[in-house]
């Protein structure tokens, strides 16, 4: 599975557990972190978690594991590394104050108006 197709495969899980403000932002070009960054908003902790676990069983599906998460017991934010595409769930307050878009502002946002309404 490609990189975008990891990101795709996330955006989705993260779309059938309501995230909402959900972004996909390509940064290959721009770091050796990943070449995507998935970037939603949970409204709670168990939803953050919830989100998660839809994560790790969208990409065991596709034989992907998680290599790294980190973030669970401050329950604002959680992040999980799958080698070419990083997982950022943050509560609203959370993503407000680490403002990812705007540290990446150079990353090209993918548009995901017809992959998430294909479903």
């Amino acid at each position: 599975m490609t990189a975008y197709e990891s990101a795709i495969v996330l955006a989705k899980a993260l779309d059938s557990k309501k995230g909402e403000e959900l972004k996909v932002l390509k940064t290959e070009a721009l770091t050796t972190l990943a070449d995507y960054f998935v970037i939603c908003t949970a409204s709670s902790n168990t939803q953050i978690k919830a989100m998660s676990d839809a994560c790790e069983e969208a990409m065991e599906k596709n034989g992907e594991r998680v290599h790294h998460i980190e973030g669970h017991r401050g329950g604002t934010w959680l992040l999980m590394d799958f080698s070419s595409v990083v997982v950022h769930i943050f509560t609203d307050e959370a993503r407000k104050f680490y403002d990812l878009e705007r540290l990446w502002g150079d990353a090209e946002q993918i548009d995901l108006t017809e992959v998430l309404k294909a479903e």
